[in-house]
């Protein structure tokens, strides 16, 4: 009996450890620091955009997009959101499924200004067993500037890592699918 009880609550817990990390953490202290950083001190002076379907088409949204409430601000647009990166060994990224164990993921913050240029990116909750190295701030600034003008590609305008190149790929996806989905939002 003592033993049953045991296996249940292992049980319970690794399932609720499961079930917290496949939700996006929107709130989180890293990203409340960063806006800091932009003079954004709290949330209140977020919202919400609805992004319709058209505007969605092929690209996958794993997160929301947001706009500052001011306009004295340098950041217009925030996106928050969640890059699937595969297990070593695991999976295609051609078929990028949220549910599929063979996944694991990264969270990241991406700034915007009002041209929907890049201003930085933050990875904030890096849940993936190899790659890491994406994580690194000086790996990260070659997408500051880039824009909803220009595409991004690996070994082209984005540079590889030897050791993360699923994490590379699977992000520069994300930010690229970020920026097209931006560009046909309205100013």
């Amino acid at each position: 009996m003592k033993y049953f009880l045991l296996t249940i609550v292992i049980l319970l817990v690794n399932n609720a450890y499961a079930n917290a990390q496949t939700n996006i953490e929107y709130d989180n202290k890293t990203i409340l620091k960063t806006l800091n950083k932009y003079n954004i001190p709290s949330y209140d002076m977020l919202r919400e955009l609805v992004i319709p379907e058209s505007t969605l088409g092929n690209y996958p949204l794993k997160g929301k997009y947001f706009m500052t409430n001011t306009q004295d601000n340098s950041v217009k647009y925030i996106f928050v959101g969640r890059v699937n990166s595969c297990r070593t060994g695991g999976c295609s990224l051609s078929n990028n499924s949220t549910t599929d164990s063979n996944y694991e993921f990264f969270d990241y913050l991406v700034l915007f200004d009002k041209l929907k240029s890049i201003l930085q990116v933050k990875i904030y909750n890096y849940q993936a067993s190899h790659g890491h190295e994406i994580t690194a701030k000086g790996w990260l600034k070659q997408f500051v500037g880039k824009d909803v003008n220009q595409s991004l590609e690996v070994n082209k305008n984005i540079d590889a890592i030897s050791g993360a190149t699923i994490s590379v790929y699977a992000i520069t996806i994300g930010i690229e699918n970020n920026l097209r989905i931006l560009k046909d939002l309205p100013q």
